[in-house]
């Protein structure tokens, strides 16, 4: 669970990022689950972006994302989403950018 000061920083570091899983009109597919999963995976902070003919709210498509990947849901703007999730695998080493970078 994120802190309202890490939710605040990973809002600003994902400003600049597009969105890098697409929702189309199948909705929430198991291949689209394995994507964002790979794409946390490698990245951690991630915009997805949801279709416009979804027929669930924005909200409640990042929250069952986030349920589904064991994510956290940094913030929803619109049909947009971003998700965190920490990757204990990737190595940091002082000084490094963020992978999402």
């Amino acid at each position: 669970m994120l802190t309202s000061k890490q939710r605040a920083e990973l809002r600003a570091e994902a400003h600049h990022l597009n969105a890098t899983v697409h929702i189309g009109h199948q909705g929430l597919t198991p291949a689209l689950k394995k994507s964002l999963d790979d794409a946390l995976r490698t990245h951690e902070l991630v915009k997805v972006a949801l279709n416009k003919s979804i027929d669930i709210p924005a909200k409640e498509a990042a929250s069952d994302l986030a349920e589904r990947c064991k994510a956290d849901v940094v913030q929803v703007i619109g049909k947009t989403a971003t998700l965190y999730k920490h990757n204990p695998q990737i190595e940091r080493k002082k000084g490094d950018l963020p992978p999402w970078r």
